[in-house]
């Protein structure tokens, strides 16, 4: 954001004064013209605009030297946002916008530093630095979100303009009967709300530009040529409505309503005469195309073009996440600067989703790891990849993680949310899962309960994002405390779900033959979701560095016996005489997610272990492992929690979880926790370990008892050469680091990439 201009010199001010004393003297002999700077309230225009946005929200321009411009976010309050608010008829705001959320405006900047006490008549009247008079540049134009509910008896000209100048709803009426039970809706009328219903728009001049808006709005990544003759045909037998005409757009909008078009004004039923509506087609992505031989075609040409070189990571919902890109055979991430809605579409619809919704700035889908690779993005919206936009390569001191650039997807509406429900629950975030099963016969669905048997926290995701609820806190298998409607039999049992699947029935279940084996309602499945969910990896360098070995006394690992830390050879040796040989090195793990990790156990389920004097929250943490380039496993290592804790934080971060005195346990948003290499257990016991070459995987969390935004990153592998004497421990990265062919680089199997064996 643009900061302040210097101020003037003494001798200039002092001038001014002078003559400011002088414009006094002369003022009380004759009227004073008026200011320039402070134009009468009520003759201030003011409207919103942008997308993606509602009627009571969007970028705040104001009308004044007759020229529309905008609003600088620097020291915006909420203040000012009530004011202009209220100017546009609303009660008050709830909220405002900076970093020109809703799009970069065009024109003059008109204000900036505007600081209103919030009873101000118009925007006009606050205090700013002057009208035009600005050091910011459109892409810190200020946005306003209002109360939906209108000051009785306003009217204003502007506000009814700018609500006939806005299309806010667009949908695809399929009129084939097969194509109205059918979705994903790939082909039907363009039609736009107007009022309580529904119009059409003409499609005179239509072209493919104004079908790809249309495609991306709808959630899918390319248009198609239609058989105009078969709609003419079914529309000559319609009555028609007619909102909209000369629909002219580039084909880089995401949203029709950033297109130029003219509205119908009078009879509208008896325009476009020499036209039919507008009708389009779409070609859906590879997750929602329906047909078989659809569906062997794209992967036919996903095998042709290789490992794709973008993906999406840490969203709670299809089409949503941190943008991550390959390149030298490694994963990294892309800073926000000038990160704009054009980019982040040319990214969804490279993914096989439609035009983006949100271009998220800031980390807000959680930090990511490894080399940020491109910065200042800068895409027109016609490109095939986001490889083919200009972009700035950049050093890591340029730009930090907590720049992370992400995006938000529109999809198509597959009607998912409308198979499965929550009964029960405090809030709507939680309860007991309820399914719809016979959905798709014209008969009313019935509705049954999930078998909580074997129910988990990967299960509990899927019916999360299912419900557009986020991620999932917690997998319950019994839900007896919810027992608040009335259905009461099992559908659906044996689901087992890998956590990406769009919806329950995705996932492996029993099918008809149902097998639960208590079918009582209180062992029925429930959920409790978030918004949020934390995200642990492990510092692997850290690994790397501190790996050695020690030959330890027999004497001094009793303790560590007891907690099962050794080989099971060890119960054979000699005690107390001999030694065990210990791979041993730190771990400092991170959570670079978007809320705290907690223990999924509550303090009083911890479990106390007299020989080390700790407290465990969670039975196993880590899984530590040797393996053969195979794949075999030849020594193993786990780790129950002995104590997490934030060891230290990043910059501005306060540490909220403390061990001693059974103080609570977790790691914050932005903190680590550090298992020292000198640590009891933190190691694996190689005593039977022959010389050779192996892997060295860490795995946290690995049973997933506790809800992330992501598992894929969960795991960590390094490259081991041991001599029998000595080890050498080096190449150690996050298993979902590297590309494909680095990865089969660095091993001879495809083996646990992360913490879903493969």
């Amino acid at each position: 954001m643009g900061g302040c201009s210097s101020w003037a010199r003494p001798e200039l001010l002092l001038l001014l004064l002078l003559l400011g004393s002088a414009w006094l003297r002369v003022g009380s002999a004759q009227p004073t013209p008026p200011g320039p700077t402070h134009p009468p309230g009520p003759q201030l225009r003011v409207r919103l605009a942008g997308y993606p946005r509602k009627h009571n929200e969007g970028r705040v321009e104001v009308f004044y030297n007759e020229e529309w411009g905008t609003i600088c976010d620097d020291d915006f309050t909420l203040g000012n946002a009530h004011v202009l608010c209220r100017h546009l008829g609303f009660v008050a705001a709830t909220g405002w916008a900076h970093s020109a959320k809703y799009g970069k405006g065009v024109g003059r900047i008109w204000l900036d530093n505007v600081n209103c006490a919030g009873n101000e008549k118009s925007i006009g009247d606050c205090k700013h630095r002057g009208w035009g008079n600005s050091d910011c540049s459109h892409e810190e134009d200020a946005g306003v979100v209002c109360k939906d509910e209108r000051i009785p008896g306003f009217k204003d000209s502007n506000v009814i303009e700018t609500e006939q100048s806005h299309v806010e709803e667009v949908r695809l009426r399929p009129v084939v009967s097969g194509g109205r039970r059918q979705l994903p809706v790939t082909e039907g009328i363009v039609e736009v709300r107007y009022k309580d219903s529904w119009a059409q728009i003409c499609d005179q001049g239509w072209d493919s530009h104004n079908s790809r808006v249309v495609c991306g709005m709808m959630g899918f990544p390319a248009e198609k040529k239609v058989n105009r003759n078969f709609y003419k045909l079914f529309t000559e037998r319609q009555q028609l409505n007619y909102r909209l005409h000369s629909v002219s757009c580039t084909g880089t909008e995401v949203h029709l309503s950033l297109c130029s078009f003219e509205f119908y004004r009078g009879n509208s039923s008896a325009a476009c005469s020499s036209g039919m509506p507008a009708v389009v087609s779409c070609v859906p992505g590879p997750l929602f195309a329906t047909g078989n031989a659809h569906k062997k075609k794209q992967r036919q040409q996903q095998q042709q073009q290789g490992q794709p070189r973008i993906r999406l990571k840490g969203g709670a919902r299809v089409g949503e996440g941190r943008v991550e890109v390959l390149r030298s055979s490694e994963w990294g991430t892309i800073c926000d600067d000038r990160w704009n809605l054009q980019s982040a579409s040319v990214v969804c619809r490279e993914l096989g989703f439609g035009s983006a919704k949100e271009a998220l700035t800031g980390a807000r889908m959680g930090q990511g790891t490894g080399p940020i690779h491109l910065n200042e993005v800068q895409c027109r919206g016609t490109e095939k990849s986001l490889w083919d936009c200009p972009s700035r390569n950049i050093t890591q001191e340029d730009c930090k993680h907590t720049e992370d650039a992400a995006v938000r997807c529109n999809i198509p509406y597959m009607g998912y949310e409308n198979l499965i429900r929550l009964s029960g629950g405090r809030s709507r975030f939680e309860g007991r899962v309820e399914v719809a099963v016979g959905a798709g016969d014209r008969d009313q669905p019935r509705w049954g309960l999930v078998c909580g048997e074997g129910w988990g926290t990967l299960e509990a995701m899927v019916a999360c994002r299912q419900l557009g609820l986020g991620f999932a806190n917690h997998g319950l298998q019994e839900t007896w405390y919810w027992d608040a409607s009335n259905v009461t039999e099992m559908v659906m049992s044996g689901v087992k779900c890998a956590g990406h699947e769009m919806s329950l029935s995705h996932c492996q279940h029993h099918g008809a033959s149902l097998s639960c084996r208590n079918t009582g309602t209180r062992f029925a499945a429930g959920v409790i979701c978030s918004e949020t969910a934390s995200d642990l990896l492990l510092h692997a360098p850290l690994v790397q560095e501190t790996a050695y070995i020690e030959d330890r006394p027999l004497h001094m690992l009793y303790c560590a016996a007891e907690e099962n830390c050794l080989a099971s050879s060890a119960r054979l040796a000699n005690w107390p005489y001999g030694h065990r040989r210990l791979l041993r090195f730190s771990s400092q793990i991170h959570n670079r997610g978007r809320a705290d990790f907690r223990p999924k156990a509550g303090r009083h389920s911890w479990v106390w272990h007299e020989c080390h004097r700790h407290y465990h929250s969670m039975d196993i943490f880590t899984h530590y492992d040797i393996l053969t380039p195979n794949g075999t496993k030849v020594a193993e290592g786990h780790k129950a929690s002995f104590c997490l804790e934030d060891t230290e934080c990043e910059e501005d971060v306060a540490k909220r979880y403390e061990c001693a005195n059974f103080g609570e346990q977790g790691i914050t948003v932005g903190c680590w926790d550090l298992y020292r290499h000198d640590i009891d257990c933190q190691w694996i016991d190689i005593t039977d370990v022959k010389p050779g070459n192996y892997i060295l995987q860490v795995v946290i969390n690995p049973n997933f008892e506790v809800a992330e935004s992501d598992f894929t990153n969960n795991a960590m592998k390094c490259n081991c050469k041991y001599d029998g004497h000595r080890i050498w421990v080096h190449s150690c990265h996050i298993g979902d680091a590297l590309s494909e062919e680095a990865n089969k680089r660095f091993e001879q199997y495809p083996g646990q990439l992360n913490n879903q064996i493969s």
